[in-house]
């Protein structure tokens, strides 16, 4: 099979299209005839060994892909070869891969594979952070920082539809019209000096729930302008600084910092998984929710997707079409 190779540590520019041994699933897994994969940001940490996990090289990056089963292994119950299906793997920039079957989800018919492979993480993390750990509810006011991105626009989207009032940040002006067309009620220069005035004026006086995907300043500026007993989330750095959050803040106002680790928690939990993205497709169906792609590759071009991740000139979700 042909795949995307990284054969090296270093910048995606490094990344070769070759020939790739097929696949076969083992117990519990599945092989996905993959038609379509998302572009993330542990793509760029992956191919310069910076990710938690590090694969042995060589191998293909791609951590979310949507296709057709083309094998199963032993003891999988509940899908079947021909089945479409999206699933969080490692190895999705290619057209074979593995994925768990306990994680992965099947897909409604009025699902395409483009809009599945550029949801599963995104929506997968914002529904879970939104819902599971901060039990957001109508009235409440959000910020979400990076909302420019993908994680960040399926943020908005999803605290539009519970009922809150959200306010974004994002670092362009690009960014932040996305953000605006995801439907948050404002959107914030990243860069702004004054940007805890701004939340707090923009939110009513502070915020509820913050939802921080960037670390660093971002996510102190969430913590200064928290209400008391607001709940932090923390989903990733993707502003490279991991923040070193002052505890006496967390005393004086009982503030509430809350991890987000939602590939783990869905391989923990994949019954409870399921049952989100039932409820996120059924959102989708009656008009609530709006997964939008805002960029397509060629499958040559993928390592050129994750370069435009890494440099930050891809605006929301971006996808790979593998096959097609």
């Amino acid at each position: 099979m042909q795949a995307i190779v990284c054969r090296a540590y270093g910048p995606p520019q490094s990344l070769v299209m070759a020939e790739a041994p097929d696949p076969e699933p083992g117990p519990g897994q599945i092989v996905i005839d993959v038609h379509a994969a998302g572009v993330n940001f542990p793509d760029v940490l992956l191919v310069q060994g910076l990710y938690q996990v590090k694969p042995p090289l060589p191998f293909s990056p791609g951590v979310e892909a949507a296709g057709i089963v083309a094998a199963v292994g032993a003891d999988v119950t509940g899908i079947r070869v021909g089945d479409r299906v999206a699933a969080g793997v490692m190895g999705g920039f290619a057209e074979r891969a593995v994925a768990q079957a306990a994680t992965t989800i099947v897909l409604p018919n009025e699902v395409d594979f483009v809009t599945a492979a550029g949801m599963v993480l995104t929506y997968g993390t914002a529904y879970h952070a939104l819902v599971d750990r901060a039990l957001l509810h109508a009235g409440e006011r959000l910020y979400v920082s990076g909302a420019g991105g993908g994680v960040g626009t399926a943020a908005i989207d999803l605290g539009k539809v519970l009922g809150a009032h959200v306010v974004g940040s994002a670092s362009s002006e690009a960014k932040r019209a996305a953000a605006k067309r995801a439907g948050a009620d404002a959107v914030l220069d990243a860069s702004a000096k004054d940007l805890v005035e701004q939340i707090k004026a923009a939110s009513g006086g502070g915020i509820d729930v913050a939802l921080d995907n960037v670390g660093g300043e971002q996510f102190d500026a969430a913590l200064r302008a928290a209400n008391r007993d607001a709940q932090l989330l923390v989903v990733g750095f993707a502003g490279g600084t991991i923040p070193q959050i002052p505890a006496n803040r967390i005393l004086l106002k009982e503030l509430n910092v809350l991890g987000v680790y939602w590939g783990d928690w869905a391989a923990r939990y994949p019954d409870r998984n399921r049952a989100n993205f039932d409820a996120i497709f059924a959102l989708m169906r009656v008009g609530k929710l709006h997964p939008h792609v805002d960029a397509t590759y060629a499958f040559a071009d993928a390592p050129q997707a994750i370069a435009d991740l890494h440099e930050r000139r891809l605006v929301g979700k971006g996808v790979v079409r593998v096959r097609g």
